[in-house]
């Protein structure tokens, strides 16, 4: 085992990550990160933030943001959650990951004052990636939340927007029950005077929302109401749509994504990027256009309905709530496909079954669990399946369900990956 794999060890097993045990390492309170940010002298105020949160889609525009803003000449920092397959993911720098050296450096030069404040996983990355932005000299950073808003470790910047893409039922052990408990979660992360985007406008989010503007005196944008995009023209290459405005520019937008939930994302972005461009910053049509076409190489973005193959046409998509599952479904549903087969591994503490519920009964299953101590037993996500109607098999891991899909598809099939980012992660 290398030093690089110890320490990651112990950053795994020492530190109670959420992803990996669930509600066991979910923390209350910022008392840890407000101390962690006094030892590291506030790094976070050594350059510009930009902070998203939401139930859906956080992920996508805080890659877009990233990426245009490295597109108009800023050197950028990038903070997401989970990671697919290595560690470094979570925090980059115009598109590359932290180095290994850096990682080891963190916790060798600290390991003290880890083991007295006893933080979370999350808690000690955030902290990591804060120095490791200041270190760099960054222009400004991208921070995606964790799970809510109000108290997530990330809460403790003040950003120049903040940005909520939506709110759906997710977390809902510890973020409430109904969408407006959900959204005053979210909520929490609006500051006093910082300017506030909404991704969607929602009936039962709305209310919350204006009340915590006033509240902060902030000024609110929906971009679902405020952005216009045509229908978008899709294909196994991406999606295409037309945008005109008179303070960003016009022409045809090109995403390398071919889902059309990205829409909603892309109005996001659009949006927050007009708020920064009247707040002085340099964001050219040019650097939107380029930004989002080379979003892949300038963020290493995937997971989202990613298309890994085409004959039989191939998809991973690590959409796991209702929300998301729903808009994904919704879109597969009218691909001229011959027959679909699904390759589903979930988490053990979701509403499992409603978002089964989602998923087509006339697919061939493929359970598996991920290779996660929170990932469910795939014969008991097979119970729960056929419990509302859907059936399969049981794989004793996600590589070998994909392979029996994959022996099972013609050219004319589709093969779907998805149930959890942790199932994506193993394929992607």
């Amino acid at each position: 085992m290398t030093n690089y794999e110890k320490t990651l060890s112990f950053l795994f097993n020492r530190l109670p990550m959420f992803q990996r045990k669930g509600a066991s390492a979910y923390k209350n309170d910022l008392s840890v990160t407000l101390a962690l940010d006094k030892y590291f002298d506030h790094p976070h105020k050594a350059y510009k933030n930009i902070h998203v949160a939401g139930t859906n889609g956080k992920g996508s525009v805080s890659h877009f943001l990233a990426s245009v803003l490295q597109q108009s000449g800023y050197k950028v920092g990038l903070y997401t959650s989970p990671h697919y397959r290595d560690f470094r993911e979570r925090i980059k720098i115009n598109g590359e990951m932290i180095g290994e050296q850096e990682v080891m450096d963190f916790v060798h030069s600290h390991y003290h004052n880890i083991e007295n404040l006893g933080p979370s996983f999350f808690e000690m990355t955030f902290a990591m990636a804060m120095e490791h932005f200041r270190k760099s000299n960054v222009d400004i950073v991208v921070w995606e939340t964790g799970m809510g808003g109000r108290l997530d470790s990330t809460n403790i910047v003040h950003p120049e927007v903040s940005v909520i893409t939506n709110i759906s039922l997710d977390h809902t052990q510890f973020l409430g029950h109904t969408v407006e408990e959900i959204a005053r979660e979210k909520a929490g992360i609006i500051k006093d005077y910082v300017p506030v985007v909404i991704g969607e406008k929602q009936n039962e989010a709305e209310s919350v929302f204006k009340f915590f503007v006033e509240k902060h005196k902030a000024q609110l944008y929906f971009a679902s109401e405020s952005i216009s995009l045509e229908k978008p023209e899709i294909s196994t290459d991406g999606l295409s749509t037309y945008y005109q405005d008179g303070l960003l520019g016009e022409g045809t937008l090109a995403l390398p994504l071919m889902a059309e939930y990205q829409l909603h994302n892309l109005k996001t972005a659009l949006q927050v990027f007009k708020v920064l461009k009247n707040s002085g910053y340099k964001i050219t049509w040019s650097s939107i256009e380029n930004g989002l076409k080379n979003l892949s190489a300038n963020t290493g973005f995937k997971g989202r309905f990613q298309v890994l193959g085409k004959a039989p046409l191939i998809l991973a998509d690590s959409g796991h709530n209702i929300g998301a599952v729903s808009q994904v479904m919704d879109q597969i549903k009218h691909f001229d496909v011959r027959k679909r087969h699904f390759v589903i591994g979930m988490v053990n503490d979701k509403d499992i079954s409603k978002v089964l519920e989602f998923m087509p009964k006339d697919a061939a299953y493929y359970f598996a669990k991920a290779d996660i101590p929170r990932g469910l037993p795939a014969e008991s996500l097979k119970r729960i399946a056929e419990e509302t109607g859907l059936s399969g098999e049981a794989y004793s891991s996600v590589k070998e369900a994909l392979n029996a899909a994959k022996k099972s598809a013609t050219q004319e099939d589709l093969i779907f990956i998805g149930g959890s980012t942790f199932t994506v992660a193993e394929v992607v």
